[in-house]
């Protein structure tokens, strides 16, 4: 190639991210990706670490696109929570980039994209479940919890469960959690009698 710009080494570097993993993207590999030595990435970039960073940029962007897509369903949380697992399942080597490892020195990671998916989503709980701001956070923390277990399993190729099984989770733990916030004193702040209330659900 004759003239290598800034974005064609990021789309190659995001490429070989996405097919074989952050770990793949080396001067020598990304040099070979796009036709040319590695010196030429070295005129737009500081460090291989730099390069990565971007990279990361570009996946958080392709992530928000699915969780958009999911806030646009019937049920925009459900939704959301669902297209988290899709993107697992069809971009797992960019959500263990976003998720689970990310290069030195950039800002980012779990708890990031925790609070950018509840940002996007809290208004919508607290609309259709009739939530305060608080319980409708509780009950956002909870579901990501189930949400992130069912990715993680995903991308280490240690799901045995099927979408529809997963889908039937997500339902019950909606069901469950959404009722004890609203049904049980205490649960929103944490202060409920656990106790008193397993004994009485015991009697049953």
């Amino acid at each position: 190639m004759t003239k290598t710009s800034r974005d064609v080494i990021v789309a190659a570097a995001l490429e070989l991210t996405r097919t074989d993993g952050i770990e793949a993207v080396t001067a020598r590999k990304l040099g070979k990706k796009i036709g040319a030595s590695s010196q030429p990435i070295f005129t737009w970039f500081d460090s291989m670490e730099h390069v990565k960073a971007n990279v990361y940029e570009e996946a958080r962007k392709i992530f928000r696109q699915y969780i958009e897509k999911g806030l646009a369903s019937q049920v925009p949380f459900f939704g959301a929570g669902m297209q988290y697992i899709v993107f697992a399942r069809e971009e797992p080597e960019l959500f263990k980039f976003l998720f689970l490892k990310r290069p030195s020195g950039v800002s980012g990671g779990l708890m990031e994209s925790k609070q950018f998916m509840e940002d996007l989503v809290l208004e919508s709980v607290m609309h259709i479940h009739n939530m305060s701001a608080e319980a409708a956070r509780k009950y956002f923390s909870n579901m990501w919890l189930v949400s992130f277990s069912f990715a993680t399993m995903i991308v280490t190729d240690n799901c045995p469960f099927s979408d529809e099984e997963i889908g039937r989770v997500m339902k019950e733990m909606s069901v469950s959690v959404c009722m004890g916030l609203k049904r049980i004193p205490g649960m929103v702040d944490g202060t409920f009698d656990r106790d008193a209330i397993f004994a009485e659900l015991d009697k049953e």
